[in-house]
Protein backbone atom coordinates (compact mmCIF):
# COMPACT_ATOMS: atom_id res chain seq x y z
CA UNK A 1 0.00 0.00 0.00
CA UNK A 2 1.31 3.45 -0.91
CA UNK A 3 2.20 5.71 1.99
CA UNK A 4 0.73 9.19 2.15
CA UNK A 5 2.76 12.19 3.20
CA UNK A 6 0.93 14.65 5.42
CA UNK A 7 2.76 17.90 6.04
CA UNK A 8 0.94 20.21 8.45
CA UNK A 9 2.67 23.24 6.94
CA UNK A 10 5.07 24.18 4.13
CA UNK A 11 8.82 23.98 4.61
CA UNK A 12 11.79 25.46 2.80
CA UNK A 13 13.08 23.11 0.10
CA UNK A 14 15.83 25.33 -1.32
CA UNK A 15 17.26 28.26 0.60
CA UNK A 16 18.55 31.13 -1.51
CA UNK A 17 21.53 32.58 0.35
CA UNK A 18 23.68 35.37 -1.00
CA UNK A 19 26.42 32.91 -1.90
CA UNK A 20 24.57 29.78 -3.05
CA UNK A 21 21.44 27.66 -3.17
CA UNK A 22 21.19 25.20 -0.27
CA UNK A 23 18.93 22.13 -0.25
CA UNK A 24 17.09 21.40 2.99
CA UNK A 25 17.94 17.76 3.74
CA UNK A 26 14.75 17.20 5.78
CA UNK A 27 12.62 18.37 2.84
CA UNK A 28 14.58 16.09 0.53
CA UNK A 29 13.96 13.18 2.91
CA UNK A 30 10.21 13.87 2.83
CA UNK A 31 10.17 13.97 -0.97
CA UNK A 32 12.19 10.75 -1.16
CA UNK A 33 9.71 8.99 1.14
CA UNK A 34 6.74 9.55 -1.19
CA UNK A 35 5.88 6.25 -2.83
CA UNK A 36 2.58 7.14 -4.49
CA UNK A 37 2.13 9.09 -7.73
CA UNK A 38 2.76 12.82 -7.39
CA UNK A 39 1.37 15.88 -9.11
CA UNK A 40 3.78 18.79 -8.93
CA UNK A 41 2.56 22.37 -9.19
CA UNK A 42 5.19 25.11 -9.18
CA UNK A 43 4.49 28.81 -9.41
CA UNK A 44 6.85 31.55 -10.60
CA UNK A 45 6.19 35.22 -11.20
CA UNK A 46 6.77 38.78 -10.12
CA UNK A 47 7.05 39.46 -6.42
CA UNK A 48 3.89 40.50 -4.53
CA UNK A 49 1.48 39.07 -7.13
CA UNK A 50 -0.33 36.41 -5.06
CA UNK A 51 1.71 33.26 -5.71
CA UNK A 52 1.64 32.10 -2.08
CA UNK A 53 -2.04 32.95 -1.76
CA UNK A 54 -2.84 30.82 -4.82
CA UNK A 55 -0.79 27.92 -3.48
CA UNK A 56 -2.68 28.04 -0.17
CA UNK A 57 -5.91 27.85 -2.16
CA UNK A 58 -4.62 24.83 -4.09
CA UNK A 59 -3.76 23.17 -0.77
CA UNK A 60 -7.31 23.85 0.40
CA UNK A 61 -6.06 25.98 3.30
CA UNK A 62 -6.48 29.60 4.33
CA UNK A 63 -2.97 29.71 5.74
CA UNK A 64 0.21 27.78 5.09
CA UNK A 65 2.55 29.49 2.67
CA UNK A 66 3.58 32.75 4.29
CA UNK A 67 1.76 35.84 3.06
CA UNK A 68 3.12 39.36 3.37
CA UNK A 69 1.06 42.45 4.02
CA UNK A 70 3.46 45.03 2.61
CA UNK A 71 5.01 45.75 -0.77
CA UNK A 72 8.15 43.87 0.28
CA UNK A 73 8.62 40.34 -1.01
CA UNK A 74 7.98 37.65 1.57
CA UNK A 75 8.94 34.21 0.21
CA UNK A 76 12.66 33.50 0.03
CA UNK A 77 13.98 30.49 -1.87
CA UNK A 78 11.66 27.63 -2.86
CA UNK A 79 9.10 26.31 -0.37
CA UNK A 80 7.24 23.02 -0.67
CA UNK A 81 4.07 21.58 0.76
CA UNK A 82 3.08 17.96 0.19
CA UNK A 83 -0.65 17.38 0.68
CA UNK A 84 -3.11 14.69 -0.43
CA UNK A 85 -4.44 15.41 -3.91
CA UNK A 86 -7.90 16.96 -3.46
CA UNK A 87 -9.49 15.08 -6.38
CA UNK A 88 -7.40 11.94 -6.90
CA UNK A 89 -7.17 9.50 -4.01
CA UNK A 90 -3.79 7.84 -3.66
CA UNK A 91 -1.86 10.76 -5.15
CA UNK A 92 0.23 13.44 -3.48
CA UNK A 93 0.09 17.09 -4.52
CA UNK A 94 3.53 18.70 -4.23
CA UNK A 95 3.19 22.49 -4.23
CA UNK A 96 6.32 24.56 -4.88
CA UNK A 97 6.19 28.26 -4.08
CA UNK A 98 9.08 30.39 -5.29
CA UNK A 99 10.37 33.80 -4.34
CA UNK A 100 9.20 36.56 -6.61
CA UNK A 101 11.04 37.87 -9.61
CA UNK A 102 12.25 41.47 -9.93
CA UNK A 103 12.44 42.09 -6.18
CA UNK A 104 14.13 45.50 -5.97
CA UNK A 105 15.74 44.61 -2.63
CA UNK A 106 17.28 41.47 -4.10
CA UNK A 107 18.36 42.81 -7.48
CA UNK A 108 21.01 45.12 -6.07
CA UNK A 109 22.84 42.20 -4.43
CA UNK A 110 21.86 39.35 -6.75
CA UNK A 111 24.65 39.68 -9.30
CA UNK A 112 28.24 40.41 -8.40
CA UNK A 113 29.57 43.52 -10.07
CA UNK A 114 32.52 43.30 -12.36
CA UNK A 115 34.89 46.04 -13.34
CA UNK A 116 36.81 46.19 -16.56
CA UNK A 117 39.30 48.76 -17.66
Amino acid sequence: MASEIHMSEPMCLIENTEAQLVINQEALRILSAITQPVVVVAIVGLYRTGKSYLMNKLAGKRTGFSLGSTVQSHTKGIWMWCVPHPKKAGQTLVLLDTEGLEDVEKSSSAAPSSTTA
